[in-house]
């Protein structure tokens, strides 16, 4: 019994979001950090998502002779969901558009981190929208899963 019971906490905690820093989600991923960012846009794509832009910091600081580990950061959004966000209260605009940090760990493991939509409800104080919140925050949890699982 004791096997089945660590053997089913182990099969939850690969594909369950982990939290990391305050207002971050950590989603663990199955993928290198190239694969996870192609695999995050696309689907991020699909969703009818635009990617503004994907920044791959461990690059720019390999050019200024500073060594990180594989880290990229893509910012995407979409109006029809940030729109209602900012009408619930405008300040969220400045953790707007949406933000994925892919980056991989000391022990190589890849993760996709995001800002938690609750955390960014309660940071901007934004009241009588917690069913577009909630919506947000499943969009993003299924987004970055279909990007990070096999």
């Amino acid at each position: 019994m004791k096997k089945l019971i660590l053997a089913t906490l182990a099969a939850l905690t690969i594909a369950a979001p982990t939290f990391a820093a305050e207002g971050l989600i950590d989603v663990k991923s199955a993928y290198g950090v190239k694969e996870t960012g192609d695999r995050l846009e696309h689907v991020l794509q699909e969703k009818g998502m635009t990617i503004f832009n994907r920044i791959a910091h461990s690059a720019s600081a390999q050019k200024v002779g500073i060594e990180l580990p594989e880290t990229e950061l893509i910012l995407f959004g979409n109006p029809k969901v940030g729109s209602p966000l900012m009408k619930c209260e405008l300040s969220v605009a400045i953790d707007l558009p949406q933000k994925a940090l892919i980056w991989e760990d000391k022990d190589q493991q890849t993760w996709i981190s995001y800002n938690d939509p609750k955390y960014l409800q309660k940071r901007h104080e934004i009241a009588n929208c917690d069913e577009l919140v909630t919506k947000i925050g499943n969009a993003l949890a299924g987004m970055t899963k279909a990007a990070a699982t096999k």
